[in-house]
């Protein structure tokens, strides 16, 4: 089964223009290399009401919704509250994992405020805004991601391997 995905990024400056968006094209990238689907992309400001409908539209249409950007401590770094609004579940455990592998890579991945959980029978994903870091963090838990989109679907019996 092929998975679908959306990609938001999340950045003023590259919703004004003022700055190219690098890590949106090299996330649909990684994904697409996965075998993934991509069916929407967008980049949108860090405004708390357009990420949260971006985030409810993205799950509509694909079953992994990642967002890049918005995570850190500044005070427009909005991501992981829209996020937390529009979840029915949170999954803790992703984002620390996130959190934990990042820290091999740069020593700021733990202020990342990113989020992980589900909404519906899709999972959103919170990366970092850093192209390096967004793609190191996918990658951290892409291991993880075909199951859940699985159970998500309603997919639940699982192998003795498991």
């Amino acid at each position: 089964m092929k998975f679908t995905a959306a990609i938001l990024t999340i950045s003023d400056s590259c919703h004004r223009g003022s700055r190219e968006d690098l890590s949106g094209p090299r996330l649909r990238r990684t994904l697409a290399d996965l075998g993934f689907e991509i069916v929407l992309t967008r980049i949108l400001p860090d405004e708390v009401e357009q990420i949260v409908s971006a985030l409810r539209e993205s799950a509509a249409k694909a079953s992994l919704v990642i967002s890049t950007g918005g995570t850190g401590i500044s005070a427009r770094d909005v991501t992981p509250e829209a996020t937390r609004h529009v979840c029915d579940r949170l999954l803790d455990g992703v984002a620390e994992l996130m959190r934990t592998e990042g820290m091999k890579q740069s020593k700021f991945a733990a202020l990342s405020r990113g989020v992980c959980g589900t909404i519906g029978k899709s999972l959103i994903l919170n990366l970092p805004g850093n192209p390096a870091g967004a793609q190191h963090s996918l990658q951290s838990v892409m291991h993880l991601i075909p199951h859940a989109l699985d159970l998500l679907a309603g997919k639940t019996e699982h192998s003795a391997a498991q």
